[in-house]
């Protein structure tokens, strides 16, 4: 009883939000952070600060250097990681996006959304060095994903302000709009120099029998690579390895009926 009523009372919810935001701060894969750090990242004083990290650190959720003492991702956080990897059998996709690379030699990625943002969960984007997550409006995957939401994910108007990365950056929502229109007629996304100069991505969706994207699938490499003369060409192979993911990723009640 003790326990329902910790969980229902508003200090106990704030608590674990503000347990989430630390956990939250670690998403750009930036070098190891002080309790400073972290106060200054979410408002806090740094006593909050220090006493939320230290109890993450003892549930095992974050990890303390010695030397420094300052704090990074810790082992419960690479436990839940690694089986929610393999629940959602994304350990299969591996292949087929490995398989899709070597025939394009292009970047080939897999990624879910996550709030406003894309994550990357698997494919040549993941690693050490960086970040999973991808605005949404800026990416292809992101267009992707924005295109064929469900519905409980929320559409442009649930978006924060949309930052410009490049001069063609789209930021006004009613170009977005369009710009979602124009995808879903296409029935593919493309980002040509939207979130950095000199890079062009493909991507479509992996589809499940209602319509709705569970992944964005995307091919990414210079514009000389993807040309115009070829768009057409890596737009077929990638849409034959996001097939192949639907029958891996979704189970057979939640897939498409087969092409003709």
């Amino acid at each position: 009883m003790a326990e329902a009523a910790a969980v229902r009372s508003p200090g106990g919810a704030q608590a674990v939000q503000r347990a989430l935001d630390v956990l939250h701060c670690f998403h750009d894969n930036g070098p190891d952070v002080s309790a400073s750090d972290l106060a200054r990242r979410l408002g806090l004083s740094v006593s909050t600060a220090h006493r939320l990290a230290r109890t993450l650190l003892g549930a095992g959720f974050l990890e303390q250097d010695a030397r420094t003492s300052r704090y990074r991702l810790g082992p419960a956080v690479t436990e839940l990681g690694r089986l929610s990897y393999h629940q959602r059998g994304l350990h299969l996709a591996a292949p087929e996006l490995t398989d899709l690379a070597e025939r394009t030699g292009a970047t080939a990625d897999l990624a879910l959304r996550s709030g406003p943002h894309a994550v990357i969960v698997a494919g040549g984007s993941v690693t050490p060095k960086a970040g999973l997550r991808r605005p949404l409006h800026s990416t292809a995957l992101g267009k992707v994903l924005l295109a064929w939401a469900r519905p409980d994910e929320g559409g442009p108007s649930s978006l924060p302000p949309l930052p410009a990365f490049t001069d063609r950056t789209i930021v006004e929502p009613a170009a977005l709009e369009a710009e979602l229109a124009r995808v879903r007629s296409d029935t593919y996304a493309l980002n040509d120099g939207e979130s950095a100069h000199g890079v062009r991505t493909l991507a479509v969706p992996v589809l499940d029998g209602a319509g709705h994207a569970r992944f964005a699938l995307a091919v990414r490499a210079t514009p000389s690579v993807i040309n115009d003369a070829r768009t057409d060409w890596f737009l077929a192979q990638a849409r034959s390895c996001a097939r192949a993911l639907e029958v891996l990723l979704l189970s057979p009640a939640e897939r498409r009926p087969p092409a003709p």
